[in-house]
């Protein structure tokens, strides 16, 4: 009877099915959307440098703002979505995004424009990312890696797609009224999307990670190690930290670098679109792989490949060279995010999904924001990014061996009771 049952809910499950699909359609919508977001700010750059009158460092500072605001509304709505639902922390978030890039337009200082790029467009991205990826890991579990790495692709999508758009913007209309436009398209676009997500979250029941303990619903076992939760929780924080400064130097100053060796903005711009449209392709790649090897062993891999990426960077710096390097460097780099909600899946909680996945991409979002503020702060101090490229080959390394010693002290799957 017992088994019969089971087998029935299998069947009757939301999770896996056709709704499940439409959910994660939707939700890579919205994270192509409210991800330009992440990517506008790298675009205008070099606009806001020369506006404000001010040096690299110091226009990057909204950037960094923005990521901090970033890093903090993953977990505050990764809180929220485990209590209520995406739905309603998705439409807050969309109002505060909409409202800081119209607010932004009307700036005088640099100060006005890092204060609103964090307490409005940082917090109000980040809805649609960490608790976003969250939300449609509760819908999937034979799929989960492919489901979590195709809705955190939204966010490359949006870099793939908004940087030439809004370049093409820039030069006729100007940041400000660029920054309008986006504003009041976000606000649009986003509220009727995250309407369809009403529909409340499947009964956490399937044990912690979606698990049956008796391997009902052919779920397989979370996964065991010797690391005590808050242990594992605070690894994983500092790996995302060091992967996360390392990626930040080339999109976070694509533009600016080729700025500086004079191929211009809108070269920068497509590089970076062409680095995202690789990482795009790398992140899907990843769900298929974490879902055959898991997480760790797929973090590793993508881990290592971006240090590698980043090494080509130092010997090549013609345009064509760098079209290929950045092509080569999104397609080491993409999976790297997502890995993270996925070993927060397979090793801990269901019900603190949110919160967890939340807090781990805080932590590689503030890697994010120190590396691009890092960044700048070495090139005014050198006069040149190779120094800046360096650095993030380091912290990289950092986290490979973080990474590693997650690895060694895995255990293997392991059934555990909900």
């Amino acid at each position: 009877m017992k088994f019969e049952n089971s087998a029935a809910g299998a069947r009757t499950s939301p999770v896996d099915g056709s709704y499940a699909w439409f959910r994660l359609t939707v939700s890579v919508l919205l994270g192509t959307i409210s991800g330009i977001g992440m990517w506008a700010f790298v675009v205008v750059l070099p606009a806001i440098e020369s506006d404000f009158g001010v040096d690299r460092a110091t226009a990057s500072l909204p950037y960094t703002m923005t990521m901090i605001g970033f890093a903090i509304g993953n977990v505050i709505y990764g809180r929220l979505v485990d209590r209520m639902g995406i739905a309603i922390p998705i439409i807050s978030a969309a109002m505060a995004l909409g409202g800081g890039f119209i607010l932004s337009a009307f700036t005088s200082a640099i100060w006005q424009l890092s204060i609103i790029h964090g307490l409005f467009i940082g917090i109000g991205m980040s809805a649609a990312f960490g608790p976003l990826i969250a939300d449609i890991s509760h819908w999937f579990v034979r799929y989960r890696g492919i489901a979590v790495a195709a809705t955190a692709c939204g966010n490359y999508v949006a870099g793939a797609l908004w940087p030439t758009l809004m370049q093409s913007f820039i030069e006729t209309d100007g940041w400000r009224a660029t920054y309008i436009g986006i504003g009041v398209s976000c606000m649009v676009a986003v509220v009727p999307l995250a309407l369809l997500l009403r529909r409340r979250t499947p009964g956490l029941d399937h044990g912690r990670g979606g698990e049956g303990a008796d391997g009902s619903l052919g779920v397989p076992a979370l996964r065991a190690t010797d690391l005590s939760p808050r242990a594992l929780q605070t690894m994983l924080a500092i790996a995302g930290i060091g992967c996360c400064v390392a990626m930040s130097m080339p999109q976070v100053h694509i533009v600016a670098y080729c700025v500086e060796l004079g191929f211009g903005p809108a070269r920068g711009a497509e590089m970076l679109s062409l680095m995202l449209v690789g990482g795009i392709v790398s992140r899907l790649a990843t769900g298929f792989l974490a879902d055959r090897i898991g997480g760790v062993r797929t973090l590793l891999l993508g881990s290592v490949l971006q240090c590698v990426g980043l090494m080509f960077y130092l010997p090549f710096d013609g345009l064509m060279s760098l079209y290929v390097v950045s092509l080569v460097f999104g397609l080491s780099q993409g999976g790297i995010v997502p890995s993270y909600a996925i070993i927060v899946r397979e090793y801990l909680p269901a019900h603190e999904a949110g919160q967890r996945v939340g807090l781990v991409i805080m932590a590689t979002v503030s890697g994010m924001a120190i590396g691009g503020w890092m960044s700048g702060w070495i090139y005014d101090l050198t006069g040149s990014y190779q120094a800046a490229f360096l650095n993030g080959i380091a912290w990289n390394v950092l986290n490979i061996s973080i990474v590693a010693m997650v690895m060694w002290r895995t255990r293997g799957p392991s059934a555990v009771p909900a």
